[in-house]
């Protein structure tokens, strides 16, 4: 699974020219679900972005995660975190998980953040989605469970 975090003052999906998910003070995750990707995976990533220590304490530090801080999560499939642009200049998704696996481990992640106490908002997946996304800091990470498991 590849994940970009993001942390944001705020962040929101619109489809159809409806807001489906938004959140305040928090990280925005663009989820994307590879072939070999499994539900370990899933869970793994959930606790690591739970606990990623990308706030600010008092003297100024990335000494606090999301849950410390009463953040909320808005997560966002995207499939396109695996387009392969290597060959020619149109992304080949071969390695993207098929949809119905892809959101079945999206939605074992969002289950597992939701079970680690974090207020969770979703896009909808296979949509076309508006994502707003006010980041802060600008603070961007780029996960990989891949480069773990």
């Amino acid at each position: 699974m590849r994940a970009v975090v993001q942390r944001v003052v705020r962040g929101s999906v619109i489809v159809d020219n409806n807001i489906v998910g938004q959140i305040g003070y928090g990280l925005v995750v663009l989820l994307g679900v590879g072939r070999t990707d499994t539900a370990e995976e899933a869970r793994y990533l959930a606790d690591k972005i739970a606990n990623l220590r990308v706030f600010e304490d008092t003297q100024g530090k990335l000494n606090l995660s999301v849950r410390d801080v009463g953040g909320e999560i808005l997560a966002v499939s995207q499939f396109t975190l695996y387009g392969d642009c290597r060959k020619g200049r149109r992304p080949n998704f071969f390695e993207a998980a098929p949809p119905e696996e892809a959101l079945n481990l999206y939605e074992i992640f969002i289950n597992e953040l939701k079970k680690l106490g974090l207020k969770v908002a979703t896009g909808c997946f296979r949509k076309h989605m508006i994502v707003e996304i006010i980041n802060d800091g600008p603070v961007t990470v780029l996960l990989d469970s891949n480069k773990i498991f």
